[in-house]
């Protein structure tokens, strides 16, 4: 492995910055002990934490910080300043004619019958959004040569107007990118420190509003993420980690901080990527290739699908209102959380989220000041969650303030305070299995057909109740669930997306415009390998191709079969898109033309993973030497409180078994099984609940 991938002799830090909580875990290749860590994070200075967090987590488990030779870090930098609306100030060149292609969008509508929708307001306000005299057509041919004097007249404009980040979208420039090239040249030269982000490199592909859109939120993003690595950077090496850092990316993968700092737009589904890339490591090593990735935090639920142990990637979706046309994961997120608010509508309904209570002041049973109840309120007066402390007793709880605040609401719905608590995790469950279905049953998979990988801090809370609204079978819960995805921030590769996208027909005819793209990309990423120092050993490459008939409206991507590209390849290549066309929409056109209209590499550089290590034997020691005590619990089965036996999850082994109604405790996380299920621990540690009869 490359010096930048970290060293085999030194620890591997994994951070991952949530809305409530600040993970880490600290991997040792030497002797495969896995640590975790947990801090609250801080909202307006999210390097704060990181800082404190990695500090306590080595110092808590006997290393000094230069004995770290990786640090993979999520983030939610991107994530929260689109949220937030606290982006850079964002100006943006463009083709003459197409100055509101922002603003015109497409026609879909997400209420086709409310004529008083919102839209997401654009990133690039217009007027900070220019015209230059240049044009391209479709064939990529120079229609209008680009005048140079009009470019130098918009920057001196764009100077004048203060703008931080300028995104530079011309019409085809995917196609004919030199522009693009030429204009931002130019920008940086007439306004020094520009931030400036051109369509043709962020996403070199067709249909103008979504790549005009990709290439704005990358612009606004930047002058943000640059300003957090350098504030991050310094105080890293200020404590005494020098080891290289990676991000992840919405793909799954890692990218170096000069890359993310240049591409923000990558890192939007930074957190929850690395939280899948987890999941499926150990849903692998136990045995589940098929797995519904579930990851509820303090703000958020993230739920997403692995089919034959592959991830599913979308390349078309909306970010906060905000089109997005680059690979990430296909992660669907709702607004349900620990943290997430409860609160009764102007209808007299009984509502759970988007909004949530966050790290500060957090739920009412923090103290911190909060009235809102919360989820977490709701599990906390229900006794499903720890009444008195959490975090190992780090965090105290204030069960009497948070009965209060449901008090409050019961009153208000004329329930009693345990009805308006448990009604407060039946919509929050609603909410989540809509999710679900959503990436699932929307889409041409049976969730029965899966196991529900659940984590986070409240996943595993609410876990078997979801699996039982789905009719899922089974539920895993991996050994530290709380931060997965700090620790999936150790199981995953550097990874670089590259593309080329114009219409080619998959025929015969079309074979030399694939050889000739495929070629084109192959180069970019042999270009990628050697500039991040990835030895050839542990470079491996995947092509996928966005595949149509011809008059369709959008595509499939489907994986690109090995070796030379021939008649047969163009055979295959129908042959698996009409499968994916089959289960996607019930139907295929055996006669219908086919058009390529994207050709896509993915490259992965190989680094040291933490490892994980079956137990070589099951436990002859009972279950019951975890046991540490029992808690009463409000159960809607029984309309009253029922004794549960509390289990350490620490003190559980391989081969021990526990009946529910039971509660599992530790230091990230809780478990709750309820009636009639059983959870089983495997070789890996791991809980396997299933319905007992």
């Amino acid at each position: 492995m490359a010096d930048n991938q970290g060293r085999e002799n030194g620890i591997r830090v994994g951070v991952d910055t949530g809305g409530t909580f600040t993970d880490i875990s600290i991997y040792n290749p030497k002797t495969g002990k896995l640590s975790v860590w947990k801090v609250s994070s801080v909202t307006n200075d999210p390097s704060e934490a990181i800082i404190s967090g990695v500090q306590g987590g080595l110092e808590t488990f006997g290393y000094a910080a230069t004995d770290v030779d990786y640090l993979g870090h999520g983030t939610t930098v991107a994530t929260n300043a689109l949220i937030t609306g606290n982006h850079a100030r964002t100006g943006m060149v463009t083709t003459a004619g197409f100055r509101d292609v922002l603003e015109i969008r497409r026609q879909t509508r997400a209420d086709l019958y409310d004529l008083q929708q919102e839209k997401t307001p654009v990133l690039a306000l217009r007027d900070l959004r220019h015209e230059v005299q240049e044009r391209v057509n479709f064939d990529g041919s120079i229609h209008i040569p680009l005048n140079i004097e009009d470019v130098r007249r918009v920057a001196r404009i764009l100077r004048e107007q203060k703008v931080e980040a300028v995104a530079v979208c011309f019409l085809f420039s995917h196609l004919y990118p030199e522009h693009e090239e030429e204009v931002k040249g130019i920008l940086e030269e007439e306004i020094p420190g520009i931030f400036v982000s051109s369509s043709s490199e962020v996403v070199p592909v067709y249909r103008e509003y979504e790549r005009f859109s990709t290439t704005v939120v990358n612009a606004a993003l930047g002058p943000i993420m640059q300003s957090y690595l350098n504030k991050l950077w310094p105080r890293l090496q200020k404590i005494g980690v020098n080891a290289p850092v990676h991000l992840t990316q919405s793909n799954g993968g890692v990218i170096s901080l000069q890359d993310a700092a240049a591409f923000p737009v990558r890192t939007v589904l930074s957190g929850p990527a690395a939280g899948v890339v987890g999941a499926l490591q150990i849903g692998l090593a136990a045995g589940f290739p098929n797995m519904i990735t579930f990851d509820m935090g303090g703000t958020s639920s993230d739920v997403a699908l692995i089919d034959n142990g592959e991830p599913q990637l979308a390349t078309d979706i909306v970010a906060h209102g905000h089109p997005l046309k680059i690979p990430m994961l296909d992660i669907h997120a709702v607004g349900a959380g620990g943290g997430s608010i409860a609160y009764v509508d102007s209808g007299g309904h009984l509502k759970v989220g988007p909004h949530s209570a966050g790290a500060v002041p957090g739920p009412v049973c923090y103290g911190q000041g909060n009235v809102q109840p919360t989820v977490t309120d709701a599990n906390v007066v229900l006794h499903v969650q720890n009444p008195t402390h959490l975090l190992g007793g780090r965090l105290a709880i204030d069960q009497a303030k948070a009965r209060e605040a449901i008090a409050g609401l019961a009153a208000t719905l004329g329930l009693g305070i345990m009805e308006t608590a448990q009604g407060i995790i039946s919509v929050a469950t609603a909410n989540m299995a809509k999710a679900i279905r959503v990436i699932s049953v929307e889409r041409g998979y049976d969730p029965r057909d899966y196991v529900l990988m659940a984590f986070g801090g409240a996943g595993p809370v609410h876990a078997a109740r979801l699996a039982r609204e789905l009719e899922v079978p089974r539920v895993l819960i991996p050994r530290n669930p709380g931060i997965l995805c700090s620790m999936g921030l150790l199981m995953t590769d550097l990874k670089a997306h590259f593309t080329t996208g114009r219409m080619i027909e998959l025929s015969p005819a079309g074979i030399a415009d694939l050889i000739r793209d495929i070629s084109s990309l192959d180069q970019q990423a042999t270009h990628w390998f050697e500039r991040e120092g990835i030895a050839p050993s542990d470079r491996a490459v995947s092509r996928s191709l966005d595949v149509r008939y011809l008059g369709q409206a959008f595509e499939l991507t489907v994986e690109a079969p090995a070796g030379v590209v021939d008649e047969a390849f163009v055979a295959e290549v129908r042959r698996r898109f009409e499968v994916v066309h089959q289960q996607m929409y019930g139907f295929v056109s055996p006669e219908e033309p086919i058009r390529v209209v994207a050709v896509r590499l993915e490259a992965t550089g190989a680094v040291l993973r933490a490892a994980l290590v079956p137990d070589a034997t099951e436990t002859d020691s009972p279950v019951e030497d975890a046991i540490i005590g029992e808690r009463a619990v409000w159960l809607p089965e029984t309309g009253n409180f029922t004794p549960c036996i509390i289990y350490e999850r620490e003190k559980l082994r391989y081969g021990h078994c526990i009946a529910g109604p039971a509660i599992i405790e530790q230091m990230d996380s809780t478990t709750f099984l309820l009636p009639g299920q059983v959870a089983r621990v495997d070789g890996y540690l791991n809980l396997l609940i299933e319905e007992s009869v």
